[in-house]
């Protein structure tokens, strides 16, 4: 069992904060238990997830992805459970692997669980600032079925949308009216979303733009979900009467959230573009001591070096 430090960066987009843990060769072993602990916002680093950094060919769910996508995100919830995708956490991931001189601007293919996805990290402005990143975020799957989510007495009917994680959308009149979204709205039938749902409540802000809240499956109400915003922009696009497969024209959302805005463009083939910021403020170094990785953890024999910013 090692005793090294264990690098770490603590990145945000539009305030969906993450833990970044740089492990090239996957020699860090991260149970739920020390995911949870390292997002703990008092006794931990604190974030919405954890971004662990591993090469595609050396993380068994991602190999055969390596062929399409050097880097794989493997992401956890705050809780130290697995998800998907993370829409604000592949800009974030991408804008690590610019940051530690792994990739440039331009072009960037990420594996993830829900698929490879191809990014694009704009130029640096005039003073030095990094550029937005746009994620070609793939198609929405749009299941057929009603759903309805509830908060406090109050019941709407809600969009179902897949972004390679499940959402239900719900348009309200007022954003307070999803509550505290400490706990996770409730939701019917139970059979359309079996392993949890990401809620999105939404509201009007003008043409083409809403505002919403979220509350993340295994993480709570969060600053902000970047699948989440794609899932709003495809549901309102369907109830404006916008489905670009069906007029031919590119749609184009802007999505405000408690922790910025996004921008999300769904195009006639089905494609949905994210754009927003990334930001890193921080790194440094845990303790195992502190992680106490005997008990709760353990550090996987082989390569201990990892890549920093």
């Amino acid at each position: 069992m090692s005793t090294s430090p264990i690098a770490f960066l603590k990145g945000h987009g539009t305030e969906n904060d993450f833990v970044i843990v740089p492990d090239p060769d996957n020699a860090i072993d991260l149970p739920a238990s020390v995911v949870a602990r390292l997002c703990d916002r008092r006794a931990g680093i604190g974030g919405d997830g954890l971004l662990h950094v591993v090469r595609t060919a050396a993380h068994p769910e991602a190999r055969d992805m390596a062929a399409q996508a050097e880097w794989f995100m493997d992401y956890r919830n705050a809780d130290g459970s697995i998800a998907e995708m993370c829409g604000n956490g592949v800009r974030v991931f991408a804008g690590y692997l610019q940051r530690a001189g792994l990739v440039g601007e331009g072009g960037l293919a990420v594996a993830t669980r829900g698929g490879v996805k191809q990014v694009h990290i704009d130029k640096r402005d005039a003073s030095g600032e990094p550029g937005d990143i746009t994620v070609f975020m793939g198609r929405a799957d749009l299941p057929e079925g009603d759903v309805t989510v509830a908060v406090g007495g109050r019941e709407w009917p809600a969009r179902n949308v897949n972004m390679g994680n499940p959402h239900a959308v719900a348009f309200v009149d007022d954003l307070a009216h999803a509550g505290d979204l400490f706990t996770a709205p409730a939701f019917d039938p139970a059979a359309a979303y079996p392993d949890g749902v990401n809620v999105e409540f939404v509201v009007d802000r003008g043409p083409r733009h809403v505002a919403m809240r979220v509350h993340e499956r295994g993480s709570g109400e969060t600053r902000s979900c970047g699948t989440g915003a794609c899932a709003v922009a495809v549901a309102a696009a369907r109830r404006d009467g916008q489905d670009p497969s069906v007029t031919g024209t590119p749609v184009t959302y802007t999505v405000d959230l408690p922790g910025g805005r996004l921008v999300i463009t769904e195009r006639p083939d089905g494609a949905v573009e994210m754009t927003g910021p990334a930001v890193i403020v921080a790194e440094g170094t845990i303790d195992p001591a502190w992680l106490d990785l005997g008990t709760v953890g353990r550090i996987a024999p082989g390569p201990k070096e990892t890549a920093v910013a």
